[in-house]
């Protein structure tokens, strides 16, 4: 585990790459600028989704950090915890910019998180019992007659 003391490269940082400190400052500084409405059009709405995204990713690095660091029970909950809050932080500042048309937004995103998980768990499931269960052929004579259309019934 590495520790935060003096023989760190960089003094009193933490051993984290440089990228993960400096991105949140650069979305602060993007932030700021946004919040005088300077209007520089496309660019500056690239320049805000390019830094919001590096921000989550520095997010979730520090997360994976905090969590590899206090172990596994807890290390997962960690995560799951910083990426709820992520999502939700998304979700919020949406509603927020989206005024009285976005009011089902949250209601509306939740669903689909829910349907995208469910879904690929059942279909997950489908796969892996469908490859475990193997198909056993029919020895008795009577489930033949029945499920073969094409012959007809002794009976």
């Amino acid at each position: 585990m590495p520790s935060n003391t003096a023989s760190s490269p960089r003094g009193w940082l933490p051993d984290l790459p440089l990228w993960t400190i400096l991105t949140p400052l650069f979305s602060g500084i993007v932030l700021a600028a946004a919040a005088f409405d300077l209007s520089l059009g496309g660019v500056f709405v690239t320049v805000i989704a390019i830094s919001l995204a590096a921000s989550v990713f520095a997010a979730v690095h520090h997360a994976e950090v905090v969590a590899h660091r206090i172990g596994e029970p807890y290390g997962t909950l960690v995560l799951a915890l910083a990426v709820t809050l992520i999502e939700v932080a998304l979700i919020v500042s949406l509603m927020i910019a989206g005024g009285t048309e976005a009011a089902a937004l949250a209601r509306d995103t939740v669903f689909a998180a829910v349907m995208i998980i469910l879904n690929g768990i059942i279909g997950l499931c489908l796969v892996v019992g469908g490859s475990s269960i193997a198909s056993k052929p029919s020895t008795s004579m009577r489930s033949v007659r029945r499920w073969s259309p094409w012959r007809p019934s002794s009976s």
